[in-house]
């Protein structure tokens, strides 16, 4: 009689989904808690950093009266008797931004509008990469250029002009931010759907008439969240500013004189300039606190302006 030959014993497919499902949810999960843990990251981070600035500027307004803070016209913490009016400061931030965008508007919009209306895409594809490396060259690289080289251009046609002054610094920051503006009103046009365009041809619009009465309402939210972006990363601007507009506060609006911003001032106590624990030093916290508020509304107000101007297309 014939031995029994051995059996082959095959795995069902059905536990080769299982063990595929159980792999699959294990990678879901493992997924899932990264990302968790990322989100997580982020959110501890800004919440320390808010934090800490409370916690020092409570400090200081326990001994600076708000009132005094903010409404205060003469900023020299460093000095004996000393002043804490923030004003100076706030004031040189916002003309240094004024002027940025005063520059920076005109070049970027008219760069938005060729590159998504005129440029053939071979020529998109060269000069929008070379436009963002204004993006990419260092903060100290625009001061330096602002100190040896725009304000001795300023001083030939505006021989009063200081050393030192908000005009050169407003105009370095404000080719510093025309990446971000270009860039992002650029997408904001290019997604502008096609169908907008090719009516107003129809009815006989010219080129420039569908890029200006056409597209760019189209495209209005996206464009003004990119000047909102642009103000608070001028605002927030420091090295570029530390170096050309030097460390004068001075309540002016005039972009001949030395001002000194909110950042620039954090940057020189940082150096060393006031004790640790001091009264003065504690007012990198009060003006840090100052400065994140602003910059803070500033991206609640691009926020509210894309809810209210975005456009839905099918």
């Amino acid at each position: 009689m014939a031995a029994a030959s051995p059996q082959l014993i095959l795995p069902r497919s059905g536990s080769r989904t299982s063990v595929r499902r159980r792999v699959s949810r294990l990678g879901d999960r493992a997924a899932f808690t990264v990302v968790l843990g990322c989100a997580l990251v982020s959110i501890l981070t800004t919440a320390g950093i808010i934090g800490v600035l409370l916690f020092e500027a409570v400090d200081f307004f326990r001994e600076i009266s708000p009132l005094d803070f903010y409404g205060g016209t003469r900023w020299a913490a460093t000095f004996d008797p000393p002043s804490f009016g923030v004003l100076p400061l706030v004031a040189g931030t916002f003309l240094v931004a004024a002027i940025a965008m005063v520059v920076a508007l005109p070049v970027a919009l008219s760069a938005a509008i060729y590159l998504a209306e005129y440029a053939a895409p071979q020529v998109r594809s060269v000069l929008k990469p070379l436009l963002e490396i204004l993006a990419g060259i260092p903060t100290v690289v625009y001061g330096y250029f602002a100190l040896n080289t725009v304000t001795p251009v300023i001083r030939i046609f505006l021989p009063e002009t200081n050393v030192f002054n908000a005009l050169s610094a407003g105009i370095v920051v404000g080719i510093m931010v025309i990446p971000l503006i270009s860039s992002v009103s650029e997408d904001a046009m290019a997604a502008v759907p096609r169908t907008l365009r090719e009516g107003a041809y129809a009815l006989g619009a010219t080129r420039l008439e569908v890029a200006t009465r056409v597209v760019f309402p189209a495209a209005l939210s996206g464009i003004l969240a990119s000047i909102i972006l642009a103000i608070s990363r001028a605002v927030g601007e420091t090295l570029a500013v530390t170096i050309a507009a030097g460390a004068t506060p001075r309540l002016t609006l005039n972009p001949l004189e030395s001002v000194q911003t909110m950042s620039a001032y954090i940057v020189q106590i940082s150096l060393g300039d006031a004790p640790f624990g001091s009264i003065e030093y504690r007012t990198i916290f009060a003006v840090g606190i100052t400065l994140f508020v602003i910059t803070f509304i500033f991206n609640l107000l691009s926020e509210a302006v894309l809810r209210r101007f975005r456009e839905a297309y099918e």
